[in-house]
């Protein structure tokens, strides 16, 4: 497949990794989506979880694009609605999910939800795949989300997970496919700010859960916690299926399934990433398979890209990469 992006060319205050990442944050998108239509996804065997997919249709038969939030996110976060935008206006189907238990889903989910739930995408992918109209599909995931889906690929490739035979291509933005690598680096001193917006918005969910199934959580627990580890220590891995946080972290990781991907996918990594870091055997692992196109640039932060303006194209410059990824893999289709 003929695949060559335009660089990534940010402006001079935005090549850092904080600047990026920060204001792709508080930057306003000013997008105006459409009215989504709602619809959610019962989980089998977990009955006591429902995935919620806000979807936007074309008025004829198009390809659809399935989005993935990251960590503490939802259907809403502003990537997910600039990607949402840009493909409705080339003509796509698009449905942004949200993860198990995250934005609206939460009042109807009774479990935590993790880094490992690919599972979760095979529901969605299948379901999409039965919509009217759907000529092909293509899966896309930032951060947590980039884990999910390429998660999702190498178990497909492996004959763990079923894919719809229209599903054409995957692609994943600012990855966590190595978990306890990235756990490590939020921990840093330099990541301090992040890490405690992301403890905080964890621990304030751990509590709406508890209020709803008094008893089920030790919210003791919850008193000394100092970093994500420790939160996914005593909470999100006893409580997901997992011996402790070392353990989600390797068996959870896309990093151990990248070997199996068959289908073309598309990995951006801004090597200026607060936190996320890929490890060199994970590198090895990208570059080996012939199905992976892994693009990493200097600059970009954390699900950022923000580009200058001058250059002609937008300034979302990872948005744009999906887009040209996904026309190519997808061909006629698209």
């Amino acid at each position: 497949m003929d695949f060559a992006p335009s660089p990534l060319a940010p402006p001079w205050w935005l090549r850092h990794g904080h600047a990026n990442t920060i204001y792709s944050f508080l930057r306003p998108r000013g997008v105006r989506l459409p009215p989504a239509h709602e619809d959610w996804i019962p989980l089998r065997p977990a009955a006591d979880a429902e995935l919620l997919i806000r979807s936007h249709w074309q008025r004829h038969p198009a390809p659809a694009l399935l989005l993935i939030h990251g960590l503490e996110g939802s259907s809403e976060a502003g990537y997910m609605l600039t990607a949402a935008a840009l493909f409705l206006r080339h003509g796509w189907h698009v449905a942004r999910m949200n993860v198990r238990g995250c934005g609206d889903s939460e009042p109807r989910c009774a479990t935590l939800y993790n880094s490992g739930l690919s599972a979760d995408v095979a529901a969605a992918l299948a379901w999409l795949a039965t919509r009217p109209g759907v000529t092909a599909l293509a899966l896309a995931g930032y951060s947590m989300g980039g884990n999910l889906a390429l998660k999702f690929a190498g178990e497909a490739g492996r004959g763990e997970l079923a894919a719809p035979p229209a599903l054409r291509a995957v692609a994943a933005v600012s990855p966590c496919l190595d978990l306890a690598a990235c756990a490590d680096a939020l921990h840093a001193r330099g990541n301090y700010l992040y890490e405690r917006r992301f403890l905080r918005h964890l621990e304030r969910r751990l509590a709406r859960h508890a209020a709803r199934f008094p008893g089920r959580y030790p919210l003791e627990r919850l008193r000394g916690l100092r970093s994500v580890r420790d939160f996914d220590d005593a909470f999100t891995a006893p409580f997901t299926g997992y011996r402790d946080a070392a353990d989600y972290y390797q068996r959870a990781s896309a990093a151990r399934v990248l070997a199996a991907i068959r289908l073309p996918t598309l990995v951006l990594h801004a090597e200026d990433d607060p936190f996320i870091r890929i490890t060199p055997a994970s590198r090895t692992a990208l570059a080996a398979n012939p199905a992976i196109r892994f693009l990493p640039v200097a600059h970009g932060g954390h699900c950022g890209f923000i580009n200058a303006r001058c250059n002609g194209e937008g300034v979302y410059w990872a948005e744009a990469r999906l887009l040209e990824f996904f026309r190519g893999a997808l061909g006629a289709a698209s």
